[in-house]
């Protein structure tokens, strides 16, 4: 007998909260969390770091074969990543970085670099994958696609606390033009760019507290699933 694990796609712009309610759903439901924005934020870092421009494509290539990037799991399930060895969690959170991550995931050979990292989570353990070209490219074939998203106020505005939260000075103003600019960059690159899948259930938190649309998605997901879904199921 050989297990069947579900894969779950939750795509949708910058700032939706797909990230936290992502880990909250994993936890509900005994599955691993896979945050893909995190890789691409780490590859981001990792050009940062070196110095190079952001609309420096070969350069930026050119890195790609020195990078070791992982991710290692927490006993909370949390996920953590490493460049090089080096745990760069945390620093990949930084405000700045989001414009990074933009840049390098528009790059083909960045997205096939990490493509089949992606995938291989997906056969090997029932996962909740989120990002942007999960439902679309990565996991074309997941058992339940949501497109998560909510009016660039409210995303600006949860993302401004987060900062906050994190001690990372912020002005919400600012935070607000980057969301834009933002779902501009990435609903108009040529490369895997921001869509809703053509079967994803839509899900717009718009004035919704973290608790509502945790419940949501949870409901969305269970309905699709069936009450039972939360393990593998043998066949």
């Amino acid at each position: 007998m050989s297990t069947q694990y579900h894969a779950i796609a939750i795509d949708g712009p910058s700032g939706a909260g797909k990230s936290t309610l992502s880990q909250q759903l994993a936890r509900a439901l005994g599955y691993l969390h896979v945050d893909t924005g995190a890789i691409y934020r780490t590859v981001g870092l990792a050009a940062c770091r070196r110095g190079i421009s952001m609309e420096d494509r070969a350069g930026i290539e050119a890195i790609l074969p020195q990078l070791d990037i992982r991710m290692r799991f927490g006993l909370d399930g949390g996920q953590q990543m490493l460049l090089n060895g080096e745990d760069v969690s945390g620093e990949i959170r930084r405000h700045e970085i989001s414009a990074w991550a933009s840049a390098v995931s528009a790059i083909p050979a960045v997205r096939e670099f990490l493509l089949e990292m992606q995938r291989r989570m997906a056969r090997e353990q029932n996962v909740i994958m989120d990002g942007r070209d999960i439902g679309t490219v990565v996991l074309p074939d997941a058992d339940v696609k949501i497109f998560l998203t909510a009016q660039p106020e409210d995303r600006a505005h949860r993302r401004y606390l987060e900062l906050l939260e994190r001690g990372q000075q912020a002005q919400e103003a600012q935070v607000l033009r980057d969301v834009i600019a933002r779902d501009e960059q990435d609903t108009h690159r040529a490369t895997a760019p921001l869509r809703q899948a053509p079967d994803a259930l839509v899900a717009d938190t718009t004035g919704m507290s973290r608790e509502e649309s945790f419940q949501l998605l949870l409901k969305l997901i269970r309905d699709r699933l069936g009450e039972g879904g939360g393990a593998g199921d043998e066949k």
